[in-house]
């Protein structure tokens, strides 16, 4: 069987390591390219500087194509009445932890969306791949990279925002699911988010277009990702599963709460970064549950108090406090090296595929 993704990238298996800013790293990308899947970094929250240095770094562990991810959100509407609203209403935090409230909030992470300077690095760099998430660039960005010879993905948790998003040019799909972790990639309809589950998600986009689809959300093993094939995708990607990965840059607290999630341990919330994102129900999330939605800032906006709160209990040694990102797969999330996991991945998914079942 011949698979779109694997024939155009060479690679033995369809299988995605989600670039998740902050957690992915060029040693976890680099095992999972080096393993036959595509490996991703995210360069969303990193300067230029600091992106050209990871490109390097991860070109320098592997000669296999990987994928480097771009965020394509809105710049924020600054409020500065709601932002300081926001920070008096985390100040007696603040100092439980021992430290002051920040005096004010900045837009911590640069939109990909003319940035000139960030197009540049992708295009010296030229990695394999370029993903986009909250959104699409202008159109000369993406012309100017498929140019430079890079495959195109982009995230859609809506018929329309794939229909957006071909009529782009882009060349696959990924259809992320409600239960995926991290940020909701959600563009066209941020406030009617009709939260469809991957399982919902996938023949929407089918029917809505052509192009080839890369399933996100709740895979967690082989069986799930043999499952979302036969429906007709054409790949998965996949987060949650490759964070207790040795190679990943997750903290000790994460790990900790991830290893002992349960199912239905993880929320989505918007008090953290300003956008919505699926974490573990950890402190931050049980402290903020009842903040409207109205009063929290834009991303990224919102998310400089967040980590300024993160690093304030962390100092103080209180956990929970931190991005701690994950989907409903949480509790199935495996301590393995990621080329490890990729080997697993791949022989439970033939496993599956031919019907045997795996072993108790």
């Amino acid at each position: 069987m011949t698979n779109p993704l694997c024939d155009v990238l060479n690679l033995k298996y369809p299988i995605i390591q989600a670039p998740m800013a902050g957690v992915s790293t060029p040693e976890l990308a680099a095992a999972v390219s080096n393993s036959g899947a595509l490996g991703s970094i995210s360069v969303g929250s990193a300067t230029t500087q600091q992106a050209r240095e990871m490109i390097a770094h991860t070109q320098a562990l592997t000669t296999a194509p990987f994928n480097v991810n771009v965020f394509c959100h809105p710049p924020a509407r600054r409020n500065p009445t709601k932002e300081q609203a926001w920070i008096n209403q985390f100040s007696e935090m603040f100092h439980s932890f021992g430290n002051p409230a920040p005096t004010g909030l900045a837009e911590i992470y640069a939109t990909f969306c003319h940035n000139t300077a960030m197009l540049q690095v992708l295009l010296d760099t030229r990695p394999a791949v370029v993903s986009f998430h909250f959104g699409l660039p202008e159109p000369e960005a993406i012309q100017a990279l498929k140019a430079a010879g890079c495959l195109t993905l982009a995230s859609a948790t809506s018929p329309n925002e794939a229909q957006y998003i071909a009529a782009a040019g882009v060349d696959f799909i990924i259809a992320q699911g409600f239960e995926a972790g991290g940020h909701r990639g959600t563009f066209l309809d941020v406030a009617t988010d009709t939260q469809l589950s991957t399982a919902e998600l996938l023949p929407l986009l089918q029917e809505a277009t052509s192009l080839p689809i890369i399933c996100a959300g709740g895979i967690m093993n082989g069986a799930d990702i043999a499952r979302v094939m036969k429906q007709g995708a054409t790949g998965v990607q996949m987060g949650t599963a490759f964070i207790l990965c040795p190679e990943s840059a997750a903290n000790a607290d994460w790990r900790e709460a991830l290893s002992k999630a349960t199912p239905g341990d993880t929320c989505m919330t918007s008090a953290i970064s300003g956008r919505p994102a699926r974490s573990l129900n950890n402190a931050f999330c049980q402290a903020t549950r009842t903040v409207l939605p109205e009063d929290i800032p834009d991303y990224p906006v919102a998310y400089s108090l967040g980590k300024a709160l993160a690093a304030a209990a962390q100092s103080a040694g209180i956990k929970g406090f931190s991005a701690q990102w994950a989907g409903t797969g949480a509790p199935y999330a495996r301590q393995e090296s990621a080329a490890r996991l990729v080997e697993i991945l791949a022989r439970e998914w033939q496993r599956a595929t031919a019907g045997i079942e795996p072993h108790l």
